[in-house]
């Protein structure tokens, strides 16, 4: 498992290939800053400028060491007379001074844009993952999900907020710096252009052979920690077999492993930093000793070499931080896309605004010939030629073998799947005829595994209903049989519940669940095996608590134990995703080769359960 995850991370974290479509994606993501242009475009000017100042630097620098010394400047005119050593290093101080405050500026700017505009992008992103219809779910992993939501979007928080904008200073440095070596001295710049590339190039090399060793170390840090996490997670199984020194063993290859593998990345390492310091000392040496001859000559002054040393260093810093930029850039390119293929899925039509007035749904429930297949199981039809009808108020029991249809007839009552043919109708309406917000907001599901939330009981049972007040929520849970052991809590229903509900019990987690239900007071409820999983006490009180919610609602009872069911108004016998027998209990158990009475029989004897 922690293996799989650091590979989905490092899928994630490789740069895109750039095409028009991938590019096509990129850009819209600058509809997201649109609003903020007007500062971005500011930010950018201030980059602009702060690089600029920068290049000023070596230049003063070179006036420096050439200039004489002279009176103390007292005026405008005498501060800008670059031959006074005094008026130069008072000018050197003003640009720093002003590169701060440009450089304040622009960081501030970037990151009041960023922020504004990653924030809607999160938001819009989550809105529409919370939209996407139940088979998008069905193939994809959470994981995934919420890598594209958290560490894609923190790429590009990190591009836009100091990668971009470093990548374009850098761009400037080379640029301007390039056009002022060529002024300065045509022949020192062919001697340093000499060097460059082939320093670049080499460090280039260096630079992907030793990110693809530091990758293969944390691959085999991933290995160990998954020793960790299926040692830790099977320990009961470890020291029943007595295998704790196998997996010592185990654990100790792996870090060895992943030690040998790191002394290789440092020795790499070492020879790349050693390489570096030679080639770039070896070419400040060529440089100045080309510069030295050129000064005997007269071509240039002490300062002008200063000047073009400086200048050198600093092209040669910006071209070798160009491709770790422009790699960072293509990974936040192909973050977006990933982010815009998400934002690309068709999502359900939702409505995430305010709820209206319920809908008059009365709750009577048609199946017309219904045929059902999943969309990734073309082949395997779940659901063929189901007749159906359920009316108002009416207690529906479905039974069956596993897989004969019976969760998918309530997910088309509830439009996480719409029919492949046939159609399903509430009221006489067909479903797809409803504002699907709005007909789910009058629907209730209790499920075999409920899941809660990690917040409080109280904020469990108002998910029913939010806003709803306390006493509504109190008399949600006295519905359900939940009250009496809520206020047992030290703090009663602020007691936090725990990830998923672990600090309850199966059965106290399941009248959450019924509680939740009453308080959103459906026309339609749906009880997926609502007890399958209980011991017999929680299962009394459950079914207890269900018995009332159930009370003048339509009901789809979808049921594992049939003596559950056996008061239900009509049980509905599914086999291989078709009605085999509809009718109540004595009707069915009346029937000689009936699968239902076979079922009940085979659950009586214990055979199965």
């Amino acid at each position: 498992m922690a293996s799989r995850r650091k590979r989905d991370q490092d899928d994630d974290a490789k740069p895109a290939k750039l095409n028009k479509s991938t590019l096509r994606k990129f850009f819209r993501l600058f509809r997201y800053l649109r609003p903020y242009r007007s500062a971005f475009s500011i930010g950018m000017v201030l980059l602009l400028l702060n690089s600029m100042l920068g290049m000023v630097f070596p230049g003063l620098m070179g006036r420096l060491v050439d200039a004489t010394k002279g009176d103390v400047p007292t005026d405008t005119e005498a501060l800008f007379d670059l031959g006074n050593i005094d008026s130069v290093a008072l000018l050197l101080l003003g640009v720093f001074a002003l590169q701060a405050v440009l450089g304040f500026g622009r960081i501030y700017l970037f990151a009041y844009v960023t922020e504004h505009m990653l924030a809607r992008l999160r938001q819009d992103t989550y809105e529409h993952v919370v939209k996407l219809p139940m088979h998008f779910f069905a193939t994809r992993r959470v994981g995934e999900l919420n890598s594209r939501i958290s560490a894609d979007v923190a790429l590009l928080q990190d591009t836009f907020t100091t990668t971009l904008a470093e990548l374009v200073r850098q761009v400037v440095i080379v640029i301007v710096g390039l056009v002022l070596l060529t002024r300065l001295s045509p022949q020192l710049t062919l001697t340093m252009l000499a060097s460059v590339p082939v320093v670049t190039v080499v460090a280039v090399l260096f630079g992907r052979y030793i990110r693809t060793l530091s990758k293969e170390v944390q691959d085999r840090i991933a290995d160990t920690n998954v020793v960790v996490d299926e040692t830790l997670q099977g320990i009961q199984s470890v020291k029943a077999y007595a295998n704790e020194a196998w997996e010592a063993l185990r654990y100790g290859r792996s870090v060895q492993a992943a030690r040998d593998l790191a002394m290789k990345g440092a020795r790499w390492r070492g020879a790349f930093v050693s390489f570096i310091i030679l080639c770039l000392f070896g070419a400040i040496v060529l440089v100045i000793w080309r510069g030295v001859h050129l000064k005997e000559e007269g071509v240039i002054s002490t300062g002008e070499l200063v000047t073009f040393i400086l200048y050198s260093v600093f092209i040669g810093a910006s071209i070798g931080s160009i491709p770790e930029y422009v790699t960072q850039v293509l990974k936040a390119v192909g973050a977006t896309e990933r982010l815009m293929d998400l934002h690309d899925e068709v999502a359900e039509p939702i409505d995430l605004g305010p709820k209206g007035a319920p809908l008059p749904i009365r709750g009577s429930i048609t199946f017309e010939h219904v045929d059902f297949h999943y969309a990734s199981r073309a082949d395997m039809p779940v659901l063929r030629g189901v007749d159906l009808q359920v009316e108002p108020g009416q207690r529906i029991a479905l039974v069956g073998p596993s897989g004969a249809g019976k969760s998918t007839l309530a997910a088309l009552v509830l439009r996480f799947h719409d029919p492949v043919h046939g159609r399903v109708l509430i009221d006489g309406r067909p479903v797809a005829n409803y504002p699907l917000t709005a007909l789910r907001d009058r629907m209730a599901i209790v499920p075999q595994e409920v899941l809660l939330f990690g917040g409080t009981i109280r904020e469990n049972i108002a998910y029913g209903k939010p806003g709803a007040s306390d006493a509504e929520v109190q008399d949600a849970a006295r519905k359900a049989f939940a009250h009496d052991f809520i206020i047992g809590f030290p703090e009663g229903y602020g007691t936090v519940v725990g990830e998923r509900g672990v600090q309850l019990s199966g059965g106290q987690r399941q009248r959450i669940a019924i509680a939740r239900a009453v308080l959103k007071d459906p026309a339609i409820l749906i009880l997926d095996e609502a007890t399958s999983a209980l011991d017999s006490e929680s299962e009394r009180l459950v079914q207890e608590a269900l018995e009332h919610l159930m009370k003048g609602r339509t009901s789809l009872v979808i049921a594992h134990r049939l003596s559950t069911i056996r008061d239900a108004d009509r049980i509905v016998v599914l086999d291989k995703g078709t009605v085999v027998e509809n009718g109540t209990h004595e009707a069915l158990m009346a029937l000689p080769e009936g699968l239902y009475r076979s079922l009940s029989r085979l659950q009586s004897e214990g055979i199965t359960g």
